[in-house]
């Protein structure tokens, strides 16, 4: 399972926790993972969830030994426009993440991969709520609901609330 060897190979990857320069840390410790429709096929939520279970203990073994005093969080997301389970770690708590949109902070990371792995088109949009020719200054009747991105999130930091 290629999925399953990629989640354990993120834990040995560069890690850079630099709270002055949030960027750094984003474009260093962010990954981005897809499986083949055979490979989501086969496995199972609890094997996926148990990979990053391991990636997140590593990572917090890690930055013990790099000897960093303070808040840590590494978190999973599934992306459904690119179809992809993204993995990032930051110098941040789960309610400060850096999202531009809403999202919701969770321990349960079950459902997130229950998403990816459902995903029977990964990264195909539904654009049919879309009309043609609509201008963004026209007012709409009702603007659709946001919803939020769940967001699974672990503190790994030696400081923690």
């Amino acid at each position: 399972m290629v999925l399953l060897t990629w989640i354990s190979e993120v834990a040995d990857e560069p890690l850079v926790l630099e709270p002055a320069d949030r960027r750094v840390e984003w474009e260093t410790n962010t990954w981005w993972l897809s499986a083949e429709d055979e490979d989501r096929r086969s496995l199972y939520v609890s094997a996926v969830v148990a990979a990053f279970e391991r990636t997140a203990s590593a990572i917090q073994v890690r930055i013990r030994e790099l000897g960093f005093p303070g808040v840590a969080t590494f978190y999973v997301w599934h992306d459904e426009q690119a179809g992809q389970l993204r993995c990032s770690t930051g110098s941040v708590l789960a309610e400060a993440l850096p999202f531009g949109g809403a999202y919701e902070p969770s321990d349960d990371l079950g459902p997130v991969i229950e998403g990816f792995l459902a995903d029977s088109e990964p990264g195909a949009m539904d654009w049919s709520g879309l009309k043609s020719g609509q201008k963004h200054s026209e007012p709409t009747a009702a603007e659709p609901e946001v919803v939020p991105i769940r967001v699974w999130a672990r503190s790994v930091g030696a400081a923690s609330r």
